[in-house]
């Protein structure tokens, strides 16, 4: 009788014709894929960054003093942070209850915000008063006559962050007090800002000094300064090689001819006396060492000319395994 297959025992006997057991299909490796964010693009680099650390830093230094004088007390500003925030990302680090002031960027036209936590801010006005500066800070919001009196403060910081943007020829000028519904118009809150942080410390209170920038005009300021780092960054001469050999060939280095690799009992120093001899066990013919700059440089013999001693060089030592230079 004949057998019928079915297509299942005809899709075995194939797959058997061909070499056994079904190929196994090849897994694609899966693949990360992230959605990208426009609000990311352009975002300062890490370089750039340190460089714009490196300028803030200086000018936290330079506020120090500057209104640490004009205080008549201890103050001091230090940078904890800049990077790169959305406008609406700055503004949801700031505390709803704070002094907060715009800065008008001549001649650009943009503008920058400035927040001082109350913490320091009444502190500052009660200095500025006479006071001394200490006790807690009242739980409310800076009236119009405290207002204009730290207006002061914040026109040294004005001049204080010009001074250290002067590579763009930037001018900050206080503008005027900003409330929290006014602060959220003054950018467009997904404008990329350069947020700047200090720590103020006086000498009963702590608190911060924030600065948002846009991204605009510090990257201005980078391109001004990587501009001004090439152009100051020094060229190399072509003869400079020919230089450096003619300055080396005059440098001294000490030069010394001796026995090195000697080995004398302890009992045979401590019995040597006056007239005493010391044997080195070491043939007189066999020549010395000259070292250059502590280093056995050459085999010499001790010759004389006229009436100076010289060091005759026979041949160069040979190079020792720790002083060979690591091969890549």
């Amino acid at each position: 009788m004949e057998k019928v297959l079915n297509q299942q025992e005809i899709d075995d006997m194939v797959r058997a014709a061909r070499g056994g057991a079904a190929a196994a299909v090849p897994q694609v490796a899966g693949r990360d894929v992230t959605l990208w964010d426009a609000h990311t693009a352009g975002q300062i680099g890490r370089d750039q960054m340190r460089s714009i650390s490196l300028l803030h830093e200086g000018f936290a230094r330079n506020l120090t003093h500057s209104l640490g004088a004009y205080l008549r007390t201890a103050f001091t500003a230090a940078l904890v942070s800049a990077e790169h925030l959305s406008y609406r990302d700055f503004l949801q680090t700031i505390p709803e209850v704070t002094y907060l002031a715009s800065c008008k960027l001549a001649p650009v036209g943009a503008s920058a915000l400035l927040q001082l936590d109350l913490a320091v801010a009444f502190p500052l006005v009660d200095l500025l008063l006479g006071g001394e500066g200490k006790g807690t800070p009242p739980a409310r919001e800076i009236t119009e006559i405290e207002e204009q009196v730290l207006e002061t403060v914040v026109q040294v910081i004005c001049r204080g962050l010009q001074t250290a943007w002067q590579a763009l020829s930037l001018e900050f000028q206080f503008d005027a007090r900003q409330q929290s519904e006014q602060a959220q118009h003054l950018m467009p809150l997904e404008e990329k800002t350069l947020a700047l942080s200090f720590e103020i410390t006086l000498p009963d209170s702590r608190g911060t000094l924030n600065l948002a920038v846009p991204a605009v005009v510090s990257n201005a300021l980078l391109r001004k300064l990587s501009t001004e780092w090439v152009r100051s960054k020094p060229r190399a001469r072509q003869d400079s090689d020919q230089r450096l050999r003619a300055r080396l060939l005059t440098c001294p280095f000490p030069v010394e001819l001796g026995l090195t690799s000697l080995a004398v009992p302890l009992r045979k120093l401590i019995e040597l006396a006056p007239g005493s001899l010391l044997v080195l066990r070491r043939e007189a013919r066999k020549p010395a060492t000259l070292l250059v700059g502590g280093r056995e440089m050459f085999t010499a013999g001790v010759a004389r000319r006229g009436p100076a001693r010289v060091a005759q060089v026979l041949e160069c030592c040979p190079e020792r395994p720790s002083e060979r230079k690591p091969s890549r």
